[in-house]
């Protein structure tokens, strides 16, 4: 094949296929109450000027080039708003497919040689084909790092360190404690007790539906590491189950205070700071 026309086309016809770029997107499958006309005009402006002069240094194959670069990341930034403003993934990709009609109609236009004319839009077609899945990858990049923020402030959120009283931490765990879960919690209780310099911290386990030797070897980090830190750690919500079960694995918790209710640790807990609770008589 001769030396690629698309980029004389372009050159050329820059504005004409700008305009009907515009009015195709207007067609389209796009929601235009997410993104303004305005924003949308300049976005189709500020490509198709980047990929004419992408195109003009005639590498029409490899997108990941150097001379791609500003293409590249003009499309990241385009892709990374729509996913922030709701568009789905084909209304984001739509952005590059639908330049091809303009485009198209130009080339048809422009190259009489039926054979010439075969092997242009393939390239074209190649060419828009990989921007627009960029702009794909990119979008699902972009909701899988929404997605993990967001279950690591749900983790956050599921582990919360209450002070019960001067001295004295809670920590109810509800779920199953994982690895990744376990380094949240222990970040988190480590944290309380610095700020709070609490003596003694009580990790409730009413909520975890079972203990395995994974789950135990977890609970056993973090009572060490609040240990070091200068504070006495329990655990409470020992069910009947849950202490066969252990008995069972033959996890070996007898360095560690446990009390079937968050209600007798509290007490417990009580003692060794050197307070005590009285039932006032009623009058």
């Amino acid at each position: 094949m001769s030396e690629s026309k698309i980029p004389d086309i372009l050159e050329t016809f820059e504005a004409d296929m700008l305009l009907e770029w515009i009015q195709e997107l207007a067609t389209v499958n796009i929601r235009r109450g997410l993104i303004k006309e305005a924003e949308l005009k300049e976005e189709c402006r500020e490509f198709l000027s980047l990929f004419r002069i992408a195109v003009g240094q005639g590498n029409l194959t490899n997108i990941q080039a150097p001379e791609w670069q500003d293409v590249r990341e003009m499309l990241t930034s385009v892709s990374r708003s729509r996913s922030q403003k709701g568009f789905t993934p084909s209304e984001t990709a739509t952005f590059v497919f639908s330049f091809k009609q303009p485009l198209f109609n130009r080339m048809r236009q422009q190259l009489q040689d039926p054979i010439e004319l075969v092997e242009e839009l393939w390239l074209a077609t190649t060419l828009l084909d990989r921007l627009g899945l960029l702009t794909i990858e990119v979008y699902q990049k972009v909701r899988e790092e929404v997605i993990l923020r967001q279950q690591e402030e749900l983790l956050e959120l599921s582990t919360p360190v209450v002070k019960l009283w001067e001295g004295i931490l809670a920590l109810p765990i509800i779920g199953t404690l994982d690895s990744a879960r376990t380094q949240i919690v222990m970040e988190s209780l480590l944290q309380k007790i610095v700020e709070t310099g609490s003596e003694v911290a009580i990790i409730d386990i009413t909520g975890v539906p079972t203990v395995d030797t994974l789950t135990a070897q977890h609970l056993l980090k973090t009572v060490t590491a609040a240990r070091l830190m200068g504070a006495d750690c329990m655990i409470s919500g020992i069910r009947p189950q849950i202490a066969q079960t252990i008995v069972y694995l033959g996890i070996d918790l007898a360095n560690i205070t446990t009390k079937a209710t968050l209600a007798d640790a509290f007490l417990t807990a009580l003692k060794r700071i050197g307070a005590t609770i009285t039932r006032s008589q009623p009058k």
